[in-house]
């Protein structure tokens, strides 16, 4: 065919370039095929002109276009980056790049201009387990929900709404981790058109109604890149238009066929796929479900190997014992990428290009000059029940100024610390030449209504044990300022039931109203002034009504003012009849400041919280007589490595009045006065002072647990005048802890004054 074209006259010079390209052990040939391309030559040799010094005139000869396929792998994409430092120093031109799951997220910075040493920095100096949470940092989370730690209900909130019970579609919501894939692409984030990155790229993600594969070739970067490794089970799928998009190893983890269709002549193939689990150790879900996508991954990789062409090159790190989910070990594993593809130096070497071919490559790659954008104008995209001006408020961009990405994230972080979104995220945006950015907020799928259970134990030596399980409903954005309803109720030692409506008065929610009703019983057990005999079990019944109102200082702090009125009695179960009993009415006026900066409300790592309040309850708002009750609590904590110190203050006063049985203060149990039984010692005045140090352990992955101990020392007393240094008690406590899924459980062992001693099993909040 090839003489029959010479000999009719048609233009082959490009045919005979790309053959001069090939260079042996690249590609596929026959000897047959060996004897037609020498007879070619020798034709040409003699149809073709000669220059007038006899020499035959010099065309460049265009090379062929290389592309680099990415698979699928999680942590075991760190690989990816080795292997692209090597075809670096190779001097490997990459005219392509397409990419699945951490194939599309690796490949994506590599073609939007980051280099091998800039993808590696990034990776090492990302906290996993920090972005792999969708947990907001307390620090950010609204004050409002931050007392959602001082009920005892799970954190974790299961939708339910028109009857049915509704559940997110990952484990991870992936909230910080869009935030730091939208702060590697800020650069090219003007690039809609993946074509026109400095490499064209694809990222590869996969339609979960369909099961087919979706290939990105424009859009957002970030977006399709988090797209991509939307791993069913663990990541929450991403909805973009009107498709569910989840990781692209379903339905195509190694994107040979894609990278091909972009136009590359020579596939660069690199297989990180997770082997298959065969130890017969697939005991839970978790496991099981990882090896039903890896028969999914393995078989779609399989089809893609069979396309492999001689002239293509496929590597295949060995990773070892390193799975996908193993990032804090990820970076270890770059040298394994180096590695394979020295291991196919011969037939890499074919593709290398001289050093001024690769310096003109280079300069045809380079990134556009990014330069941070100067922000014109501020959008909002809002699916929710609540306002735009709510988001819009909490967002200090100023326009007409360069984009202030750490403010900008610390917005980001407050509107998502509110908990009514799935996602918060931003795009730089231009609109009529102007550029801005436009601030999306996706309402939670599973919401805007929950379900929360809880559970608390605890018991001691002396067979003081209690219980109590409760269920609350929660109905967040009920109105456009974001206002939520909750009707909680309780089984146990503490019977309860209450329903709480928290109001936003404007956007910004700086002020607030609160209106509450509570039924409550619970029992009071009086000893002995020295904490050692039982007088009498009281068992207290009280409903009450409350209006508060308020302002928020900021994600710290509230001050808040209220008056209550409630209706209670005061029944004897246990102890000399005689004791007083009776019916009781209480009218209050109470003012509270309280201030939170604790970065975690069971075992703080540092941070300081403080709380003063005063209640004045008067014959005029139905008081039985007249009390006024001052209180006041503060702790600090600060750690060194995972080494932690806390130290903390209680003070509570009754300033004027007598203390009813409803009215006194208690002391006794785990880190209030240890050795004591809980609540043993009571009195209308208590002080306590307080030191904890505890050492953090991660043995035991899913369960973090701690070994610590605890120094306390105070008392209560009839009367102010009585309180003293030298009337104070001393004890202390060592103790296991550890964070269960329903909240922190503690087991130890309290000491105190006169031989005092209690052991105990805690599940619940502590820590002041």
């Amino acid at each position: 065919m090839l003489i029959m074209e010479l000999l009719q006259g048609k233009s082959v010079v490009r045919g005979l370039a790309g053959w001069s390209e090939i260079r042996p052990g690249t590609v596929r040939h026959t000897t047959r095929q060996g004897l037609v391309a020498a007879l070619a030559l020798i034709v040409l040799s003699v149809s073709c002109p000669m220059n007038a010094s006899g020499a035959e005139p010099k065309e460049k000869v265009e090379r062929p276009k290389i592309g680099l396929a990415l698979s699928g792998g999680g942590a075991r994409g760190a690989a990816h980056i080795g292997v692209l430092r090597v075809l670096e120093r190779m001097q490997i031109p990459v005219d392509y790049i397409a990419g699945t799951s951490m194939g599309s997220i690796i490949g994506g910075l590599y073609a939007s201009g980051m280099s091998p040493d800039e993808i590696e920095n990034a990776f090492k100096t990302i906290d996993w387990d920090h972005i792999f949470s969708d947990a907001p940092p307390r620090e950010e989370r609204s004050f409002r929900r931050k007392r959602d730690d001082d009920l005892y209900v799970d954190k974790a909130r299961v939708g339910f709404n028109d009857g049915q019970i509704d559940l997110p579609t990952g484990v991870i919501q992936g909230q910080k981790f869009d935030l730091v894939l939208r702060k590697l692409t800020l650069p090219v984030s003007h690039v809609r058109d993946f074509n026109k990155l400095p490499i064209p790229f694809r990222a590869v993600a996969t339609n979960i109604n369909t099961g087919k594969a979706v290939v990105f070739d424009s859009g957002d970067l970030a977006r399709a890149m988090r797209s991509s490794m939307a791993v069913p089970g663990v990541f929450a799928a991403v909805q973009i238009d009107d498709l569910t998009l989840v990781d692209g190893g379903i339905a195509d983890n190694l994107p040979i066929d894609v990278v091909r269709n972009m136009g590359a002549d020579i596939v660069i193939a690199v297989n990180i796929s997770t082997p298959l689990d065969t130890t017969k150790k697939l005991n839970n879900l978790l496991k099981i479900s990882g090896q039903l996508i890896g028969f999914l991954t393995t078989r779609n990789v399989e089809v893609q190997l069979a396309t492999l062409r001689d002239e293509d090159v496929l590597l295949v790190p060995e990773l070892g014992d390193l799975t996908s989910s193993d990032f804090t070990r990820a970076i270890q594993f770059i040298p394994a990428g180096e590695a394979a593809a020295h291991e196919q130096q011969a037939a890499l070497n074919t593709l290398s290009v001289s050093d001024e071919d690769y310096s003109a490559y280079r300069g045809s790659h380079n990134p556009s000059a990014g330069s941070v954008p100067v922000i014109e104008f501020v959008t909002i995209t809002n699916n929710s029940n609540v306002s735009d001006s709510l988001i819009r408020e909490r967002i200090s961009q100023q326009e007409g100024t360069a984009l202030d990405i750490p403010r900008l994230e610390a917005d980001i972080g407050s509107i998502y610390g509110l908990e009514l979104f799935e996602n918060v995220d931003y795009e730089v945006v231009d609109k009529d030449g102007r550029t801005g950015i436009d601030i999306v907020a996706r309402r939670q799928d599973w919401g805007p209504n929950y379900l929360q259970f809880g559970l608390a134990l605890s018991g001691d030596w002396s067979g003081e044990n209690s219980y109590n399980i409760g269920l609350a409903y929660l109905k967040t954005a009920i109105n456009p300022l974001g206002g939520e309803v909750r009707f909680a109720g309780q089984l146990g030692s503490k019977p309860l039931l209450s329903v709480d409506w928290y109001q936003p008065l404007d956007a910004r929610a700086r002020y607030f109203i609160e209106p509450t009703v509570v039924y409550a019983k619970q029992n009071v057990t009086l000893y002995s002034p020295d904490g050692q005999t039982r007088i009498a079990e009281y068992r207290v019944s009280d409903a009450g009504v409350q209006l508060a109102g308020g302002v928020n200082i900021g994600e710290y702090g509230e001050a808040r003012l209220g008056i209550r009125r409630s209706w209670g009695d005061v029944d004897l179960n246990v102890g000399t009849p005689g004791l007083p009993t009776g019916s009781y009415d209480r009218g209050s006026f109470f003012g509270q400041l309280w201030v939170d900066r604790l970065n975690d409300p069971y075992f703080p790592t540092d941070g300081y919280t403080g709380k003063v309040k005063y209640t004045i309850y008067r014959d005029a708002l139905g008081n039985d007589g007249s009390l006024d009750q001052l209180e006041l609590q503060t702790s600090r904590f600060m750690s060194f490595g995972k080494h932690t110190f806390g130290v903390g203050a209680i003070y509570n006063t009754t300033l004027d009045g007598d203390a009813a049985v409803q009215d006194r203060y208690f002391l006794g149990g785990f880190l209030d006065l240890s050795g004591y039984d809980e609540n043993a010692l009571n009195g209308p005045h208590s002080a306590l002072l307080s030191a904890v140090y505890y050492r953090r352990f991660e043995k035991l992955k899913l369960l973090p647990w701690y070994l610590g101990a605890s120094l306390e020392f105070g008392n209560v007393w009839e009367q102010r005048d009585d309180m003293s240094f030298d009337s104070a008690i001393f004890a202390g406590s060592v103790f296991l802890g550890a964070e269960s899924p329903l909240g922190p459980l503690y087991l130890g062992y309290g000491l105190a004054e006169q031989g005092r001693s209690a052991a105990f099993l805690f599940l619940g909040k502590t820590f002041r």
